[in-house]
């Protein structure tokens, strides 16, 4: 069991830790009774819908996917589960295999079925990271390797990234996954150029608008929750946590605080993003924005354990439990 299942454990049957809960771990606030039941239930659902081959995303219009595969592991870790021991050891296992099946020479990961592949190579790279960092599983490292010398290649002379891996055009969104990836492979040794971050950081300031919200491309367009909650995100994973360009990007996130919008469009991407931008913002922006989305979450949760998401069932209960399990603390990448 984690540290929070433990605590959670003894709350429930009316004990009363002796010392001080210790700063990492989440406290009774954060994840309530009705929360840790809804994780025990996605989790439950989402192991009991994994593919022969450890694929994830076949019940979507997608079909096999890397991306939805990544998400699905990266849920399975959030709850101290790993590779090689836990009770749903065996599905993260069938997700590091799937993707690493799916690991081109280059240093692409894409399955067949995907759309727009450096989507699916940021999740799948931020995922390989994670793996990597928790057991140091050496299948991992090369295919991890060269996705990340895949990412660092094909930036574009903005700054950023597009669906293809070729340096073209640039959009707000596939950036922000090439960045969380980088951010992840760097905490775990792998080398990742200085100007390669530098210039994403540029690409994502500029992508800002005066108001506080992100646009979705340089050239193009206003604000809107998802993308601003991902560029706050990244702009925090490259190493700012304060300053103009977060404070206002957190103050326009919080227009969209569950319970007070509810009609957001790409939902659980945008709280994906957005409760990591609160968790590291902190104090009163992570106080306010923590409870707001859980509820919202635990309630939003069908009576079969699982959440439908834009992309089908298995993308949404993946989503939903990485944002639910954020405050047991076990993803390096959650990390300052």
């Amino acid at each position: 069991m984690t540290v929070c299942s433990v605590i959670m454990s003894l709350l429930l049957l009316g004990v009363t830790p002796e010392r001080p809960l210790p700063a990492e771990a989440c406290t009774p606030s954060e994840l309530t009774r009705s929360a840790h039941e809804a994780v025990d239930a996605g989790l439950a659902w989402l192991a009991a819908h994994q593919a022969a081959d450890g694929s994830f995303g076949g019940r979507s219009h997608y079909g096999p996917h890397v991306a939805i595969t990544a998400l699905a592991g990266l849920a399975m870790l959030s709850d101290g589960q790993m590779p090689d021991r836990g009770q749903y050891a065996h599905v993260i296992d069938g997700c590091v295999q799937f993707v690493l099946d799916n690991c081109d020479e280059d240093g692409l990961i894409s399955a067949e079925a995907s759309h727009g592949p450096m989507y699916g190579h940021g999740f799948a790279t931020l995922f390989l990271a994670e793996v990597y960092g928790t057991i140091g599983d050496e299948r991992v490292g090369p295919a991890l390797r060269r996705a990340v010398r895949l990412i660092v290649e094909t930036q574009n002379e903005e700054g950023g990234w597009r669906y293809h891996p070729t340096p073209n055009d640039a959009d707000l969104s596939v950036t922000v996954c090439q960045v969380m990836a980088l951010r992840a492979a760097r905490n775990v040794g792998v080398y990742v150029p200085k100007t390669t971050i530098a210039r994403s950081i540029q690409y994502i300031k500029d992508s800002q608008n005066s108001e506080g919200g992100f646009r979705y491309m340089l050239n193009s367009g206003g604000s809107a929750f998802a993308r601003s909650a991902a560029a706050v995100a990244a702009l925090q994973y490259a190493g700012i946590y304060r300053g103009s360009e977060i404070r206002r990007g957190i103050d326009y996130v919080h227009k969209f605080v569950p319970g007070r919008s509810d009609s957001v469009g790409h939902f659980f991407y945008g709280h994906y993003y957005a409760v990591q931008a609160m968790f590291l913002a902190g104090g009163e922006d992570w106080q306010r924005w923590w409870p707001a989305v859980r509820d919202d979450l635990t309630g939003r949760q069908l009576d079969d354990g699982s959440w439908d998401g834009q992309a089908g069932d298995e993308y949404g209960t993946s989503m939903a439990l990485i944002v639910l399990q954020l405050p047991k603390r076990l993803l390096p990448i959650f990390q300052k």
